[in-house]
């Protein structure tokens, strides 16, 4: 075998390796997406069954703004109020980044009489949410 073809072997997985690792990091992001998604989409008319099965049993979701942190028992609990202050409401939001299993969203509330501008993180594993936090970024969505 000449040096060029042992070249060419020699880089065949290389290349294979480059590929395949560019199809995990794509399906990786469109799975993101499609959290992402489905979060916000129940989160606008508070989908218990949904939201549950979004977050891990042992999830940690921190409102900075009021100073909480809820399990997934007392968010779930909370979506009774939630559902009332929703009512009418419109929710935009885009991903920003998505870097070592933690997405950086920003998302405009749209409510019925007033809007805000808000910056959510989401750690996620196995595509379950593990961690969520919320910390408002002006009062109005503007700078949307």
């Amino acid at each position: 075998m000449n040096g060029g073809a042992r070249q060419a072997m020699s880089v065949r997985p290389v290349v294979f390796s480059a590929a395949a690792l560019m199809i995990a990091i794509v399906a990786a992001r469109a799975d993101d997406r499609a959290i992402i998604s489905r979060w916000y989409s129940a989160l606008l008319v508070a989908d218990r069954t949904e939201l549950a099965d979004l977050l891990a049993d042992d999830v940690r979701i921190k409102l900075d703004d009021l100073g909480v942190v809820q399990s997934k028992q007392e968010f779930i609990a909370s979506l009774d109020e939630w559902k009332g202050a929703v009512a009418g409401a419109a929710i935009r939001h885009r991903i920003e980044k998505t870097e070592g299993g933690v997405i950086t969203v920003i998302a405009c509330y749209d409510f019925p009489n007033n809007d805000m501008l808000m910056q959510e993180t989401f750690a996620v594993s196995d595509n379950r949410i593990t961690a969520s936090s919320q910390a408002a970024i002006a009062e109005n969505c503007e700078g949307y």
